[in-house]
């Protein structure tokens, strides 16, 4: 588990890097947990583009990874630690007693060959999932549900973690990657231990044609348009733009709020995440 920083052969290959994929025991997925998904380019049903600089790029096979982890007490085996193209973090294929296989996310540590176990009264060992109220506070958490069955909607990105910080009646208090500190209900899910590739953060893409292949296209900046395609185009010259950053639509890039101010589940949001561009508590 590392990086690599390729030589300098060409200013696309210098300073970019690639993860060396050490952690990786299997390079083909498993036929019988995938399936084929299909691009929109950023496009609705009408074909019209609702979100920008999108298309192209490599095909993906989708795996379908068991979020939800219901298979109670039932003992699985990792049988391989796999690549995943459409999420940041490497993903694990178990083999349950029964001889069902599935897909879930890959915690920093796993190894092949480790048994894993999901259910109310398991250990509380890395891989192992279980209610939030079970698990002892302190201890590192991921793919947390955010409803009793639903299936994990939380902390699922390379490297993220979310801290169990206390315990309630019915709620556990939860510190998550951001710094917001959230109440989850106690009866929801979680998987014990970080997610693994936290070197993700690290990888540097080096080049345009990298980022194509990812289907991304040039992001351009809103100043360089003309006034009729974007809020801070047009101007005589280099123009700095004439106001705050801000989308296509006008919406403010820094410091605007865009949580709505009377979401039910603003009640359980403790503490707010800080702002990136301030340095600031969002209120």
């Amino acid at each position: 588990m590392g990086i690599r920083v390729y030589k300098p052969t060409s200013a696309g290959r210098r300073n970019a890097s690639v993860n060396d994929y050490a952690e990786i025991t299997k390079t083909s997925p498993e036929k019988t947990l995938v399936k084929r998904i299909k691009k929109h380019g950023g496009r609705n049903h009408s074909g019209k583009t609702t979100v920008r600089f999108r298309g192209g790029g490599a095909r993906r096979i989708y795996r379908m990874v068991d979020f939800k982890r219901l298979k109670d007490n039932v003992v699985a085996k990792v049988v391989a630690i796999e690549y995943d193209p459409n999420r940041t973090c490497h993903i694990a294929l178990l083999q349950y007693a029964d001889d069902t296989k599935s897909y879930i996310l890959a915690p920093l540590g796993l190894k092949v060959g480790e048994e894993l176990e999901s259910g109310d009264r398991v250990e509380p060992k890395v891989g192992n999932c279980m209610p939030l109220k079970n698990i002892p506070n302190g201890m590192d958490v991921h793919n947390v549900e955010l409803n009793p069955g639903q299936g994990g909607r939380l902390v699922r990105s390379a490297g993220s973690v979310a801290k169990i910080a206390g315990k309630e009646e019915k709620y556990v208090t939860l510190i998550m990657p951001s710094g917001e500190m959230r109440m989850v209900r106690s009866d929801c899910r979680a998987t014990i231990g970080q997610i693994g590739n936290p070197e993700h953060q690290l990888v540097v893409i080096g080049k345009a044609g990298r980022k194509r292949h990812m289907g991304r296209k040039p992001h351009v900046r809103g100043k360089a348009m003309n006034p009729v395609d974007h809020p801070m185009g047009g101007g005589e010259g280099r123009s700095n733009g004439g106001r705050h950053p801000c989308s296509p639509t006008g919406l403010l890039a820094k410091g605007g709020k865009t949580r709505a101010k009377r979401k039910v589940s603003n009640k359980h949001i403790i503490r707010r995440r800080k702002s990136k561009h301030y340095g600031q508590l969002v209120l």
